[in-house]
């Protein structure tokens, strides 16, 4: 993987993309994270899906990993602003885009925004609920991450450390729970640290996705949290293409990207 930079809405955009898949005329496919993480959530799954003959291109998006933050609070369409520069540079007159939670959201939103653009989408991660339910999720949620601040002896940094196991249950090592902290710290060091939660939750996904006319795959894993937001979203949208994994948490890209990787290229191949 390659990374580079790109001019986009609110100042430089940083991304990863695999350079001789693309010069080669691999599929490009567009990664787009969740939030506190970056592109880095993918650092995983990009080798399975250049085994499929794709060409995985991973976007910080404006405020996480090296991309520049947005002066404000932004919104969802904010967000996706970051997507078709990114395409422009790479010289891509289409991809699939494949979005993980928060980053879902935004892959819906572009290809509402571009459906020129977008050939298919894979929404991993749903947010179809009650909007009772989703306003006191991202409120309390929202309060929490605009309350943390820096600790003495980066007491914070054991905080983000033991938040990010417990939601693991063990199941990833020390070294990638390191590259979980540093990701949400590099969206803390520029101010963005509860940006895109905030973002996520003020987002009714259930009106968007009625309005979704490409191919679009329902993806979940049965250990996630918002799995039974994806089954709400099957029941809105049965058209839509749908496959689970076994298991797993939040954090399915590292504990099976081998299973996330097959299930995308499935249905992407199908087409």
């Amino acid at each position: 993987m390659r990374r580079a930079y790109v001019d986009g809405p609110f100042g430089q955009i940083h991304y990863q993309y695999a350079d001789r898949e693309l010069a080669a005329g691999a599929r490009p496919l567009v990664l787009l994270h969740q939030a506190i993480m970056a592109g880095g959530q993918f650092d995983n799954v990009f080798a399975p899906l250049i085994a499929h003959g794709f060409a995985p291109i991973a976007i910080d998006m404006p405020g996480f990993g090296l991309s520049d933050a947005p002066p404000r609070q932004p919104v969802i369409a904010d967000y996706a602003g970051c997507v078709a520069p990114v395409l422009d540079a790479l010289g891509a007159a289409r991809a699939a885009v494949a979005g993980h939670h928060t980053g879902a959201l935004v892959g819906t939103e572009f290809a509402l925004a571009a459906p020129d653009r977008v050939e298919a989408l894979v929404i991993h991660g749903a947010m179809v609920l009650p909007d009772e339910e989703r306003k006191a999720l991202g409120d309390d949620l929202g309060a929490r991450e605009r309350a943390f601040a820096a600790r003495d002896e980066a007491a914070h940094f054991v905080e983000v450390a033991e938040i990010r196991h417990r939601l693991a249950q063990g199941r990833i090592g020390p070294d990638r729970l390191t590259d979980y902290v540093v990701q949400a710290m590099q969206a803390y060091r520029m101010g963005a640290y509860a940006y895109g939660h905030t973002a996520a939750f003020a987002y009714d996904h259930a009106g968007p996705l009625r309005r979704l006319a490409l191919p679009v795959l329902l993806l979940s894993n049965t250990g996630d949290m918002t799995h039974p937001w994806a089954q709400a979203a099957r029941d809105l949208r049965p058209d839509f293409a749908y496959a689970e994994i076994a298991g797993g948490g939040i954090d399915i890209c590292d504990e099976d990207p081998q299973g996330w990787a097959d299930a995308i290229a499935q249905f992407l191949k199908s087409l």
